[in-house]
């Protein structure tokens, strides 16, 4: 699933609401900016069987061994 971001809104709460400056915004993790904002949804951490899952989803390299 692509996460769509809203960048005009995101840049007006970071820049505009928490007077944040640009390099601070930019630094930030979409995480940290969600914890900053308020959204305080958790998520389980991530473990061996999930790194697992995602590394055989997104491999780093195609069968041919060139890089994506």
């Amino acid at each position: 699933m692509t996460q769509v971001f809203n960048w005009p809104s995101l840049l007006s709460a970071g820049l505009g609401g928490l007077r944040l400056n640009p390099d601070e915004f930019w630094a930030m993790t979409p995480y940290e900016f969600q914890l900053l904002i308020g959204h305080t949804r958790t998520f389980a951490p991530l473990n061996r069987r999930r790194l697992t899952e995602l590394v055989e989803k997104y491999p780093d390299q195609t069968e041919e061994g060139k890089n994506d």
